[in-house]
């Protein structure tokens, strides 16, 4: 199998969202939801100390960790400990000293490195409305008192949705040139070691002419940038089922090709401005999930499965670096039930891939069709052998694939494909007593046709060859 690339060892990343970390109101749950009523609920800061989330996080190391979304545009952070009880003018949330010193301290336990983004609402701003770097410095110097770095960071949670985030009103490309550039001068300052990404748009179309695309966001930033970031969601969740700016998507369409393509066409957006402004420079997915808005219903069942692992198999092969799901543990598109922290299928499938697929992306030479798309890598765990993973995205009909040497076969499936109870070679996965991950044993499987169900996920690993 010809090799295509590689990716990076922290390719399968996650998201906390700020206003996890303060606490808040997030997307509330379906169940709490009632039809023209708020889709927020307040949440409590989340438990970043907990040792089963922890553990869990571990078992997916490692990562990178981003703690950013809208919220994050409007958080100040304080610069006394006790912080204040609200919010100072032009702010909505406040990130307390051990709030953050928790993030901190959960990215060391579960090997994972932080991205973050900065606040840029009016509390930012002076009277002529140019972002102040007084509340970036405050973060970066707290962060470095406490013995620890920010790897990597974005300026702003999605600059094309600017005043949804907090800018001014009238914010246009030239602003956010103006504002981009003395960021990174500031990151540059205080702390060269750290990536900065950028613009983290999404949604872009081919030839845009919107105030804030990406095109022209770029064009006045790119030397500033070490590596593009971009954002992706196919469609708008239930939640925001009376908008009419994002379309709708249904269980039923969840397995498309169409669903499913929406990925690649997006990336080629995004690489298309890569290679105009950012020649050579690393892309970087940095959120993505199901939909906006919390995530569609099924978006914590085996359905969007396959939408996650065919998203990490298609990225891979485009040569992207990094992908992050939003979010490891809240609302419907958490990998993670937020109360109580039992795994989703997409934890499964996550830690599936982190187990079996490894860094050097391979040719399978086997292009994706209509019912089958097999992706291969490296395998992980054993230097010299390949991992190959197969989706039967057919509800009805059987694929096979043949390889001519012995492997190991682990199968994803489930009895109803809107449950969140998945197996895996016929065997439901569950935490063990005590918590503890279930072993990860594969079934013997000799060379030639390997029949795979309908609607079942399937990974083969091999030996050296």
């Amino acid at each position: 199998m010809p090799r295509l690339g590689m990716v990076d060892a922290r390719f399968q990343s996650y998201n906390v969202e700020m206003v996890e970390v303060t606490g808040g109101r997030f997307w509330a749950p379906y169940a709490a939801i009632v039809e023209g009523e708020d889709r927020y609920q307040y949440r409590s800061p989340i438990d970043l100390g907990n040792p089963k989330l922890r553990m869990l996080a571990a078992a997916l190391g490692p990562a990178y960790v981003r703690v950013s979304g809208t919220w994050a545009n409007h958080t100040y952070f304080s610069d006394s400990d006790p912080a204040p009880s609200a919010p100072p003018p032009g702010f909505t949330g406040v990130l307390k000293h051990q709030q953050w010193r928790g993030v901190v301290d959960f990215a060391r336990a579960v090997d994972a490195r932080i991205l973050v983004s900065m606040a840029v609402s009016a509390g930012t701003r002076d009277a002529a409305e140019r972002w102040l770097p007084d509340q970036a410095r405050r973060l970066f110097a707290f962060t470095k008192s406490i013995g620890a770095t920010i790897d990597a960071v974005e300026f702003m949670n999605e600059p094309n949705a600017a005043e949804i985030g907090g800018a001014p009103k009238g914010y246009d490309a030239d602003a956010y040139a103006r504002d981009f550039n003395a960021f990174q001068e500031l990151v540059r300052e205080v702390s060269p070691q750290t990536l900065v990404l950028g613009p983290g748009s999404i949604g872009d179309k081919p030839g845009s002419t919107e105030p804030l695309a990406a095109e022209r966001l770029l064009a006045g930033t790119s030397a500033g940038v070490d590596a593009l970031a971009y954002h992706f969601y196919g469609a708008a969740s239930r939640r925001c089922s009376g908008d009419t700016w994002w379309p709708q998507t249904r269980p039923q369409d969840a397995l498309s090709e169409d669903w499913l393509g929406r990925t690649g066409q997006s990336f080629a957006v995004y690489r298309a401005l890569r290679d105009t402004f950012l020649p050579g420079k690393p892309i970087w997915l940095t959120e993505t999930a199901d939909t906006v808005c919390g995530g569609n219903p099924w978006a914590s069942t085996f359905l969007d499965t396959f939408r996650y692992l065919d998203q990490l198999g298609r990225l891979a092969q485009s040569g992207v670096q990094v992908v992050m799901h939003n979010t490891l543990a809240a609302s419907d598109y958490g990998m993670l039930d937020e109360k109580t922290f039992e795994p989703r299928p997409n934890y499964w499938a996550a830690w599936l891939w982190r187990k079996l697929m490894g860094e050097t992306v391979l040719d399978p030479g086997v292009p994706i069709a209509p019912g089958l798309h097999v992706y291969a890598h490296g395998r992980r765990d054993a230097a010299g052998g390949i991992a190959l993973m197969a989706l039967n995205t057919d509800r009805q009909v059987e694929r096979v694939v043949t390889l001519p040497v012995p492997s190991q076969r682990y199968t994803l499936s489930a009895d109803d494909l809107q449950t969140a109870k998945v197996k895996l070679n016929g065997t439901l996965l569950r935490l063990g007593s005590g918590g503890v991950m279930p072993a990860l044993s594969g079934i013997e499987t000799p060379p030639g046709p390997v029949t795979l169900a309908p609607a079942t996920i399937t990974f083969l690993t091999t030996g050296r060859l």
